[in-house]
């Protein structure tokens, strides 16, 4: 939600109940509600198939400041391609920026993984490594886990929008 501040008239006089207003909203529209998204998973060799799992994404922008978490849960018919996975990103993002968040990778069967969330180069999706080592594998089926129904990834970052 994004509020036009007023515009003031040299000379007027500001009543409490309208300075009031102004500071209320303009300071309310930098902490409103997340801004749902739907992000597109793919992979780098064949892209995957939601199926009947779910996807949601959601972020909010301040200034040039983006928060935003994706969260997939795989389905019975999901299928998970080849390849590096990647989520698009709600707002393109600024050039040439390091790593950008966290990646949990829940699996329905056997425990969890957790790991980095990266800014691809085209700087509109992320991708991940999971691991806690210098050897740390790209996210994708087969690492860390083969991908089941029911199996979770979360990806929560914060970056410098592009505009």
């Amino acid at each position: 939600m994004t509020f036009t501040p007023r515009t003031w008239i040299v000379g007027e006089v500001v009543g409490a109940a309208t300075m009031n207003q102004e500071i209320r909203d303009q300071f309310n529209s930098m902490f409103a509600a997340w801004t749902a998204y739907t992000p597109s998973w793919t992979a780098s060799t064949t892209n995957p198939v939601l199926g009947n799992g779910t996807i949601t994404g959601r972020y909010m922008k301040y200034g040039r400041t983006v928060w935003a978490s994706i969260k997939l849960t795989t389905g019975s018919t999901s299928t998970y391609g080849t390849g590096l996975w990647r989520f698009s990103l709600p707002v393109a993002a600024a050039a040439a920026q390091d790593t950008v968040g966290t990646l949990f990778v829940g699996d329905a069967s056997a425990g969890y993984s957790t790991g980095v969330a990266y800014l691809a180069a085209s700087g509109t999706d992320i991708g991940g490594y999971v691991g806690a080592t210098n050897a740390a594998a790209g996210l994708a089926n087969g690492n860390p886990q083969t991908f089941a129904a029911g199996d979770r990834v979360w990806i929560t970052v914060c970056y410098e929008a592009a505009s």
